[in-house]
């Protein structure tokens, strides 16, 4: 039931991701970070068997540390996506990752690096991305909407709209979206884009009948 969104702008990248967690039909957490932080200027977000996701995203987490250290620099996206797929399709024969995956970065030259993985190793370089149940609907407000050289407010915008798209067509409520940009200067986290299930702000609590406000 994931949802993972990438938007490649003039010089950075816009990556978001849903919060929820969930096993069969329950929803166990609502505040879970489905993104992992690979080097000061490159996120890997990730969906799929929980076990899995975190499992696979530490294992390439620390390797891509491990290679820092000893070598003395970091692996662009590119490698990174690389080597990602490489472990990706090695285990595909072995013991499969069942995961997801978008790596967003900014290469050495200040170029914009968004690649999408799936669970087959299947990879690609977008200019824009969607995993998961939500790509559904916003692949399409991605193809209408995109236009190359967006601005950093065009492509936050636009992936406001898709996840509007997402909350009001797709069954599931996606309570929330971690949103950050990754540009030549580094990461930055933008405000969670809030889901059907977060509490208006302008209605008075008293109002809300008390279930409601716990499971917001």
């Amino acid at each position: 039931m994931e949802c993972l969104i990438g938007v490649c702008g003039k010089d950075f990248v816009v990556i978001a991701s849903d919060n929820l967690a969930c096993h069969s039909i329950v929803a166990m957490k609502h505040d879970d970070n489905k993104q992992f932080e690979l080097s000061d200027k490159m996120v890997m977000a990730v969906c799929g068997d929980p076990g899995d996701m975190t499992n696979y995203a530490e294992y390439i987490q620390k390797n891509l540390k491990l290679y820092e250290m000893i070598h003395g620099y970091k692996l662009t996206p590119n490698a990174a996506a690389n080597f990602s797929r490489k472990v990706l399709a090695k285990a595909l024969r072995s013991r499969p990752y069942h995961v997801n995956l978008l790596i967003a970065g900014v290469e050495e030259t200040g170029e914009p690096s968004l690649y999408f993985m799936d669970y087959l190793s299947s990879m690609t370089k977008e200019k824009y991305a969607a995993h998961g149940y939500g790509s559904y609907f916003i692949l399409s407000t991605l193809d209408r909407n995109y236009k190359e050289g967006l601005s950093r407010e065009e492509a936050v915008e636009l992936v406001r709209k898709c996840v509007q798209e997402v909350q009001n067509r797709f069954i599931v409520n996606l309570n929330s979206f971690n949103v950050q940009v990754i540009d030549k200067t580094g990461i930055k986290k933008l405000d969670e884009m809030p889901g059907r299930g977060t509490v208006h702000k302008d209605v008075p609590k008293e109002a809300i009948h008390p279930e409601l406000i716990a499971r917001a």
